[in-house]
């Protein structure tokens, strides 16, 4: 079942599909039945309630919005166990496509943009290799479970990810355009953050149950980093290679690789600095910057506190509640066509 949003990127997604992808599946005997999505949360719904013995894989025609309904659709169900493990698929047709320049830069590929991408994922989905992909569980404040496959954001990358949506008609250039005028007005946000280190996670995960997660209302184990600054200019966990086609966040990073992969800048950074970490990240060369104010750290779970009153919190670029909220992984939960 291949799900597309016609609205999605510039609005281009069934154009693109009918000039690129159709005639690929034909070609390769892949039977196929097309979804047109037509209003927020429709996948969502859709997979919820879809008699999935009738198809062999979900596959989104969209942006990365589009998949966050359906994980979170099939997570929903009754039969949520055996409904995520039914191979997802992506082609890239929105302004991100962050999970889509993950799954080329996997399969060892050169580089690839706009339709290049398109032309290697459907490749990809043509040849039908399963791999697994880790799913981070993320619980808000309002007691809401969602889970994630990309990202949980806050401060920097969110305002970016949120405010830029007003130029979504652009395409990718609207990361730029939204960078451009964040970093015109830089913000400093107050909050708190803790982490598990992977050195002290026992991998007992025990999906989808949250063993390495205290209540919110809980203060975090001895075995948890509490981080001291609380000052931050942006929060970013992301458990893939790629935050955009064009931004290579960790270059180490693999589809199931058990790891969240937390980034954090602390105030005091100036704008041309931060400029630099996001151009330097175009290549994956951010790290070697030798910035003061970045810190990476790998861990399995999360916890962060916003204390300023105003702000946005982005999982897989889709707004959510604003308060606090923690994370865990999940190794290898969902699976997904990576050629």
């Amino acid at each position: 079942m291949v799900l597309l949003n016609p609205h999605s990127g510039r609005g281009q997604a069934l154009q693109l599909f009918t000039g690129h992808v159709q005639g690929m599946l034909t070609e390769a005997a892949v039977p196929y039945t097309l979804v047109i999505t037509e209003h927020q949360n429709h996948a969502r719904e859709l997979v919820r309630k879809a008699d999935l013995s009738q198809c062999d894989a979900l596959v989104i025609m969209s942006g990365d919005g589009l998949l966050f309904e359906v994980i979170n659709g099939l997570m929903e169900r009754e039969d949520w166990e055996e409904a995520i493990q039914t191979p997802l698929g992506i082609l890239p047709g929105g302004s991100g496509n962050a999970l889509a320049a993950s799954i080329h830069h996997y399969s060892q590929s050169p580089p690839a943009w706009n339709e290049e991408l398109l032309l290697s994922c459907g490749f990809m989905l043509c040849k039908g290799l399963v791999g697994s992909l880790d799913l981070v569980s993320v619980h808000l404040a309002s007691k809401q479970r969602l889970f994630s496959f990309l990202s949980l954001a806050w401060g920097f990358v969110a305002d970016v990810d949120i405010e830029s949506e007003k130029y979504r008609h652009v395409g990718a250039i609207r990361f730029l355009m939204g960078t451009l005028v964040r970093l015109a007005s830089l913000r400093v946000y107050q909050g708190r953050l803790a982490f598990l280190p992977v050195k002290e996670a026992d991998g007992k995960t025990g999906a989808p149950l949250d063993s390495l997660l205290p209540g919110l209302d809980q203060p975090v184990p001895d075995s948890w980093t509490v981080v001291r600054e609380e000052d931050f200019v942006l929060v970013l966990a992301i458990y893939q290679s790629h935050l955009a086609e064009d931004l290579w966040t960790v270059p180490g990073a693999v589809a199931d690789d058990g790891l969240i992969h937390l980034f954090y800048v602390t105030a005091g950074i100036s704008r041309p600095a931060l400029l630099r970490l996001f151009l330097a990240m175009e290549k994956g060369a951010h790290l070697a910057c030798g910035c003061p104010h970045l810190v990476y750290e790998k861990v399995t779970a999360l916890r962060l506190e916003p204390l300023s009153p105003q702000g946005v919190i982005a999982v897989d670029g889709e707004m959510v509640e604003y308060g606090p909220v923690q994370a865990q992984i999940h190794p290898g939960l969902a699976r997904l066509i990576c050629g």
